[in-house]
């Protein structure tokens, strides 16, 4: 139980006005419509972080009309603790509201001991769906993702683990993260044929990472898959707070593993350059590269994480100016290439 956990009897009521301020795409070939911003509880949800301030981002994240949360079986830390804080807050608070969200939980990378907490068979889904439900006290989740593609086990029994936890009734609908183009097509082929398509897919993307252009981008469009990029601010490069180095208490700084501070001298002048451009466009440079991504065809939505709900809601605000003239973009492509 987390010590910072404190009572509040003040009731939760939701800002009426959130469906009117947030601007929803539809997810692939289907009927669900995603918010341009969705949230992701990899970091600032675990049992290490403050309980009321978990809170506080969510409810934020609603009233600003945010309805999709990404979840996954090992988010925390410790492992499983993001999702049983998530499931303690969906009872305070949104226990009226759980039509209203998209919630996607996932798995394939390591969880428990032994050979059969990790990748991608049949036993591995099955046991960490069922422990995800009961953590977050669901009877299903609206998405279920594999995590991460897996060599060793044959993508056939991995889809078809997938399509059976729809069947069951555990998952809505099926996602993918990680996936080559190549594997993307397969597995659509497998669970189209048995009856479940992929609904999206995640990936790594941002204007620093711009990989996914080439060839998934394409084949997500070709396939009618929805996507959902994650780290589109490259770990906190894209923003504001490495302009003039590394601060103190900063994730470089603390030697993390997602953010090495080797990255900051290599990227400086392209983020300076960055930030002169969005500056002269009237936003930060995070919101910048949150708008920029979202005039990519392919892009559904945007997997923001916050730390605060002031900084959720400043992300938020990337979605009220996604123009961006020729000339900006012809800058900024420069400014990338170089």
């Amino acid at each position: 139980m987390n010590i910072n956990d404190k009572s509040n009897p003040t009731p939760y009521l939701p800002n009426p006005e959130r469906y009117n301020t947030m601007e929803y795409n539809r997810c692939g070939n289907s009927g669900i419509l995603l918010p341009k911003i969705s949230l992701g509880l990899w970091h600032n949800f675990g049992f290490y972080d403050s309980f009321e301030n978990a809170r506080n981002i969510l409810k934020k994240a609603f009233d600003l009309g945010i309805t999709h949360l990404d979840l996954a079986n090992n988010y925390g830390p410790p492992y499983g603790s993001a999702e049983e804080n998530f499931g303690r807050i969906l009872k305070k608070d949104f226990a009226d509201h759980r039509d209203e969200l998209f919630i996607a939980s996932k798995a394939g990378f390591d969880m428990w001991p032994g050979p059969y907490g990790n990748n991608g068979s049949k036993k591995y889904l099955t046991a960490s769906l069922d422990q995800s439900l009961q953590r977050m006290g669901l009877d299903y989740v609206d998405v279920f993702y594999h995590h991460r593609p897996d060599a060793d086990t044959p993508l056939e029994e991995t889809m078809h683990a997938l399509d059976l936890m729809v069947k069951q009734g555990k998952a809505l609908y099926i996602g993918l993260s990680r996936y080559s183009p190549q594997d993307t097509i397969k597995a659509q082929k497998i669970l189209k044929d048995l009856g479940t398509p992929v609904l999206i897919h995640q990936s790594k993307y941002s204007m620093l990472e711009r990989a996914e252009e080439k060839e998934l981008f394409p084949t997500l469009l070709e396939q009618k898959i929805g996507s959902i990029v994650f780290s589109p601010l490259a770990q906190g490069l894209l923003t504001d707070k490495y302009l003039k180095g590394i601060p103190e208490g900063s994730r470089a700084s603390k030697n993390n593993t997602y953010l090495q501070a080797d990255a900051i001298p290599k990227t400086i002048d392209t983020i300076q350059k960055l930030n002169e451009i969005a500056l002269n466009r009237g936003q930060k440079l995070s919101q910048m590269a949150i708008a920029w991504i979202l005039t990519q065809p392919a892009v559904t939505t945007v997997l923001v994480g916050a730390s605060s709900p002031g900084q959720l809601e400043e992300n938020v605000l990337a979605t009220q100016n996604t123009f961006f003239t020729k000339d900006e973009i012809v800058l900024i492509d420069n400014v990338l290439k170089a």
